[in-house]
């Protein structure tokens, strides 16, 4: 209780303010600001911006007069939430220093990317089997597709830059992050591990020796994790004015980031795949099986078939354990419907058929960096206030990555989603930063917001969206009502003609 009062009486005695003769000023068009004279990131700074309409000017004061009430549930709020609430918390405010936030302070241009990013998985789910130029690349290359995941894990950064900029206590917020990964992971693996069979398929359960244990929320939860903890514990406490001050107080995190992609680049280049083989039963009644041998015995390989991140996930996780429809089934090699799924070819290698995890943990030590990427421009958030600096902030370092990545691709480090290459993580965390300040210029410098609702509805409820529409819950929801029988369902019917279409 007694640390609760000194907080109060602090704040009584740096919120003091004589309202008469600010409402003199007020009538003068001068700027009346009410802040703290020392530094408190507990409580908000308040501006108070006059205009030509005395009505504004009477409902800033009421809201100031609100916030500044030790009794406000407004005065205990962080300072970047306070600063952008206004009419009750109902509609939305830009502040010259800031971005546009929600009545909960949500800063707005961050739940229209994510909305973006679900509107694009969305569009990519179901659109990528008619039109196979946007659907993920067999192997190298980037398509619409591929920008989905990086997408995601960037936002993640940017999010927790935020979220843990105003931390009470360290070890409590490192007990919520922890919950938090679990959760999102055994989210995953009920999710992707083969327990629901798909929308051709109503039956549900999994064999645990062939469960799936990777998958796009089990790569999310791990980058999560440990961005989280490095945002938590690994910052340090000198004051941000430029570029350069803000890489000093991070610098133990971009070492951790550097760390990471050395460990990528060493293993995936310095590790040797031997020989491996696989099985494929010859029938779904059959306890019988064909093994396929892969001859390899290289290192530094980038191929679908003798790459260290596929050697590591049959050696650590299991073959039996990864997933079964391997991307590389779509190629040339191994398809004659390519760029979709079909028969194989007559002379089609031994390895098109032999599983291979796309969210694979190799794969994911890059897709971590994606997620320090986003911490960085989250920080861009907290420490610059003004727009133009921010944007700088941001396009600097967007272009950089982008032409790192396309550079790397034209000297033989190509871009591919499935191995999570280097190359390929320069180009989307740079893809996704040109796009996150384009949404900002948008809604919260030139306010156009009125197209928003929808979007923003869609960022915050991303995993609800991603449950339902990616994983097919809804689908098979929808399925399991048919029309006398089960073939005559609208899913079905959806996916036939989807047919007819291709044919």
């Amino acid at each position: 209780m007694g640390s609760y009062q000194l907080i109060r009486e602090k704040n009584d005695a740096r919120l003091r303010w004589d309202p008469q003769q600010q409402q003199q000023q007020q009538q003068q068009g001068d700027v009346v600001q009410v802040q703290p004279e020392g530094k408190n990131l507990l409580y908000p700074r308040i501006e108070v911006i006059t205009s030509d309409v005395t009505k504004d000017n009477d409902l800033e004061l009421s809201f100031q007069k609100f916030v500044s009430s030790p009794k406000s549930p407004l005065s205990t709020l962080p300072k970047s939430s306070a600063d952008h609430i206004g009419n009750g918390g109902q509609h939305f405010r830009r502040s010259k220093s800031g971005g546009s936030t929600a009545g909960d302070g949500r800063l707005l241009s961050l739940d229209i990317f994510r909305g973006i990013t679900v509107a694009l998985m969305i569009f990519v789910e179901y659109a990528g089997g008619i039109y196979p130029a946007i659907n993920h690349s067999p192997w190298d290359g980037i398509t619409l597709a591929d920008f989905v995941m990086p997408f995601f894990l960037f936002i993640v950064g940017v999010s927790l830059a935020l979220a843990y900029k105003n931390m009470s206590c360290r070890v409590s917020a490192t007990g919520k992050a922890v919950h938090r990964a679990l959760k999102l992971l055994i989210l995953g693996v009920f999710l992707q591990g083969g327990y629901f069979h798909g929308i051709k398929n109503l039956t549900y359960g999994v064999d645990i020796e062939r469960i799936r244990w990777m998958g796009i929320l089990q790569r999310i939860a791990i980058a999560f994790l440990l961005a989280a903890m490095c945002e938590i514990w690994l910052k340090g406490d000198n004051k941000v004015n430029s570029g350069q001050s803000l890489l000093k107080r991070y610098h133990q995190q971009w070492a951790m980031a550097t760390m990471v992609t050395a460990l990528y680049l060493s293993l995936f280049y310095g590790l040797y795949v031997p020989d491996w083989e696989y099985q494929v039963p010859m029938d779904a009644s059959s306890s019988e099986a064909k093994i396929f041998t892969v001859k390899c015995g290289v290192r530094g390989d980038s191929g679908p078939a003798c790459n260290a991140v596929g050697m590591i996930d049959r050696k650590i996780l299991g073959i039996q354990h990864l997933y079964t429809r391997a991307i590389y089934g779509r190629s040339k090699e191994c398809s004659v419907n390519s760029p979709n799924y079909g028969p194989l070819p007559l002379d089609a290698p031994s390895w098109c058929q032999a599983p291979f995890d796309p969210e694979g943990l190799l794969s994911s030590l890059m897709a971590i960096v994606t997620c320090f990427i986003g911490l960085h421009y989250g920080h861009i958030i907290v420490h610059f206030k003004d727009h133009k600096i921010r944007i700088q902030q941001w396009l600097v370092p967007s272009s950089c990555l982008v032409l790192l990545g396309v550079t790397c691709d034209y000297f033989g480090m190509h871009l591919n989603k499935v191995l999570y290459s280097f190359s390929y993580m320069c180009v989307t965390a740079g893809a996704a930063g040109f796009l996150f300040t384009a949404v900002y210029m948008m809604v919260d410098v030139w306010g156009y917001r009125h197209w928003t609702t929808v979007l923003k509805w869609m960022g915050t409820n991303a995993l609800l969206i991603y449950v339902l529409v990616s994983c097919n819950i809804l689908p098979v929801i929808l399925q399991g009502f048919y029309w006398r029988r089960p073939e005559n369902n609208i899913v079905s019917t959806c996916f036939a003609s989807q047919a007819l279409s291709i044919r």
